[in-house]
């Protein structure tokens, strides 16, 4: 890993008609437009979109590195996760970050210790640390035999 600060470097162009074109050096650029909710086609990426795409793919991206570190031996992990965004004192602005996974562990692991990694990976991601909005973790935690249970936990964040 790098010395802190990191920089991250995307651009953003677009003519009077159709979409923008993100690029960051050594990416492939991606087309963003305006979502439907806001007039937009709706068939692009948006910020909206990407924003929470950014939450989904920080949240498992904690998720691998907090199980490496903890030796935990893990399947797959999915999640789902609705950005709410509203009216607020006048400015539209994001206030809840929903975020509901799953994650499929081998016979003999320990579900307490699955679920405090899931935990701390919600509460270490930097992208919801970085934002006023609050966000709240569901996530499931499935043992990969038919007879082994399922078990669900919650854990809620507040925005600092």
């Amino acid at each position: 890993m790098q010395d802190y600060p990191h920089t991250y470097l995307v651009a953003a162009a677009a003519k009077s008609a159709g979409n923008v074109t993100l690029s960051s050096p050594g990416l492939p650029d991606l087309e963003s437009a305006a979502p439907a909710e806001f007039g937009g086609p709706g068939d692009e990426w948006s910020p909206e979109t990407l924003l929470v795409a950014a939450v989904a793919d920080c949240f498992i991206l904690s998720f691998k590195a907090i199980a490496k570190a903890s030796d935990l031996d893990w399947h797959a992990l999915s999640c789902n996760v609705d950005g709410v965004l509203e009216k607020v004192e006048k400015v539209t602005r994001f206030t809840g970050f929903n975020i509901r996974a799953a994650l499929e562990v081998p016979e003999g692991t320990r579900e307490s210790k699955a679920e405090r990694l899931l935990e701390m990976a919600e509460k270490h991601c930097l992208i919801t640390n970085s934002l006023i909005a609050d966000s709240h973790l569901e996530a499931e935690v499935r043992i990969s035999s038919a007879a082994a249970k399922t078990q669900a936990t919650s854990h809620e964040r507040s925005a600092p």
